[in-house]
């Protein structure tokens, strides 16, 4: 049966997974093979990632992009940009530094590391103050 985007297998395998499981671990308690985990698992994955691009999309209907975050910035220099651009725009932001660089931090992690972007970021701006990212 299917809950959402995934399998019950593939929900199986993630639980697993975050257990700190390995494939083949996974595999032997499933009675299958190490490569059909692993194909459970990236389809698992596929799915999360296109999960959350309809979500984004969804979310920042309403939403003006405001700014680009490029790659390399600092996160407290990337911060005061956003407000910057709020600003310009007529919006308050709401959140403070702290909380929007754990915001960023948390709902894009692949894009950043520790204090540092790695992969540029796209700001997007709600008339309410809140802000997505892609």
């Amino acid at each position: 049966m299917k809950e959402g985007v995934l399998t019950d297998r593939q929900r199986e395998v993630l639980r697993y997974r975050k257990a700190g499981l390995t494939q083949q671990q996974i595999a032997d308690i499933i009675k299958t093979s190490k490569a059909n985990i692993c194909t459970i698992e990236k389809s698992a994955m596929d799915n999360v990632r296109r999960a959350r691009e309809t979500l984004d999309f969804f979310y920042s209907l309403d939403a003006r992009h405001i700014c680009t975050i490029d790659k390399g910035s600092d996160l407290l220099e990337a911060s005061k940009k956003i407000y910057d651009e709020a600003e310009k725009v007529g919006v308050k932001v709401r959140y403070d530094n702290i909380q929007l660089m754990n915001r960023i931090r948390d709902e894009i992690p692949e894009k950043n590391k520790s204090r540092f972007v790695r992969e540029k970021i796209e700001v997007y701006l709600k008339n309410d103050g809140d802000l997505y990212f892609e």
